[in-house]
C-alpha cells in the first residue's frame, strides 16, 4: 500500500513538473525571442521569423532608439513620476487604509461603499479631463500622479492587512501613551512591510506604464514619459504619420527590430525592481486578501 502510494506520488510529481516546465517555457520563450530579435539583423529576422539566439548580433535598433537624448530625458521623466508617484500613492493609501481599518471610525461602512463604487463606475475620460483642467494640472507632472493617486483595489488590500494585525499591539501602545500617528508610523507601518512592498510594486508598474494620461494632459513633448516616446519611435519606424517633436534628427530604422527593442527598453527597468520585492510579494498580497 505504501509502495503504491509512493509510485503514484512520483507519477504525480513527474506530471506536475512537466506541466510547470511547459508553462514556464511558453511564458519565457516569447520574451527571449523579443530580446534576441532586438539584437538580430533584419535579414535574419525575416528568414527565421522566430529567433532565440542571433547568428549575427546587431545593435542597429538600439542605436536608433538612443540616437538622441530624447529617450534618456523621457526615461528620467518616467523614473521621477514612478518614484514620487509611488511615494505619494503609498502615503495616501496607508493613511486612508489605516483609518478605514479602525472599527470605531464613524461612517466607515459608507466610505468603504464609496470606495467599492469607484471600482465599478467612474466619471469617464471627459469629466476627468475637465477636473484636471480646472485644477490647473494640464501640462504638469501632477496630472500623471494625482488623478490615480489611490487605487481602490490596493486600498482594500492594505485595509485588510491592517485589520489582520493583532489588536493587542495597538492597545499596548495606547497604554504606553502612543497616539494614532505614533501607532501608525511606529507599529503598523513597520509590521506591514510585506504588504507595503507589494502595493508599492503595483503602483510603480502603473506609473511606469503611464501612457494615456500623458497623451491627454501633457502638451509639451519634453515632458512625455518613455512610453509615449517609444510609441512615437515605433510609429516613425513604421513610416506612419506621427507627432515627431524632438525626434527630427532620427533616421528611420528597420521596423521589426525596433519594435522588439522598444519592448525591451520599456520592460527591463521595471522588471529589475521585482527581484528586490519578490520575497514580500506573495506574502503581502495573500495576507491582505484573507478577510475584510
Amino acid at each position: 500500500m505504501v509502495q503504491d502510494k509512493t509510485i503514484s506520488s512520483r507519477i504525480f510529481d513527474f506530471v506536475n513538473y512537466t506541466l510547470l516546465l511547459i508553462i514556464g517555457l511558453v511564458t519565457i520563450l516569447p520574451f527571449i525571442h523579443v530580446i534576441a530579435g532586438s539584437f538580430t539583423t533584419v535579414t535574419e529576422l525575416a528568414q527565421k521569423q522566430f529567433v532565440l539566439f542571433p547568428t549575427v548580433w546587431s545593435l542597429d535598433a538600439y542605436k536608433y532608439i538612443f540616437s538622441t537624448n530624447t529617450v534618456f530625458k523621457s526615461l528620467g521623466v518616467s523614473v521621477g513620476v514612478t518614484f514620487f508617484g509611488t511615494l505619494f500613492s503609498m502615503l495616501l493609501t496607508c493613511l486612508m487604509a489605516y483609518g478605514l481599518s479602525r472599527k470605531d471610525l464613524d461612517g466607515r461602512n459608507f466610505i468603504m461603499f464609496m470606495v467599492l463604487f469607484t471600482m465599478l463606475f467612474s466619471g469617464g475620460m471627459i469629466p476627468t479631463f475637465l477636473v484636471v483642467k480646472e485644477l490647473g494640472m494640464i501640462d504638469s507632472y501632477a496630472a500623471l500622479i494625482v488623478p490615480s493617486a489611490i487605487n481602490a483595489f490596493n486600498l482594500i488590500i492594505m485595509r485588510n492587512f491592517f485589520q489582520n494585525l493583532p489588536e493587542g499591539l495597538e492597545e499596548s501602545a495606547k497604554i504606553d501613551g502612543a497616539g494614532d500617528w505614533g501607532i501608525l508610523f511606529r507599529i503598523v507601518i513597520p509590521l506591514s512591510m510585506p504588504a507595503i512592498a507589494t502595493i508599492s510594486l503595483f503602483y510603480a508598474v502603473t506609473y511606469w506604464n503611464t501612457y494615456m494620461q500623458a497623451i491627454l494632459y501633457l502638451n509639451d513633448a519634453a515632458k512625455w514619459p518613455v512610453q509615449v516616446i517609444l510609441r512615437q519611435i515605433v510609429i516613425l519606424a513604421s513610416g506612419l504619420a506621427a507627432d515627431t517633436s524632438g525626434m527630427e534628427d532620427i533616421v528611420r530604422p528597420p521596423e521589426q527590430t525596433v519594435k522588439m527593442a522598444v519592448i525591451v527598453v520599456a520592460t527591463l527597468p521595471i522588471l529589475c525592481v521585482y527581484p528586490f520585492l519578490q520575497k514580500h510579494f506573495a506574502k503581502g498580497a495573500l495576507l491582505g486578501s484573507i478577510k475584510g
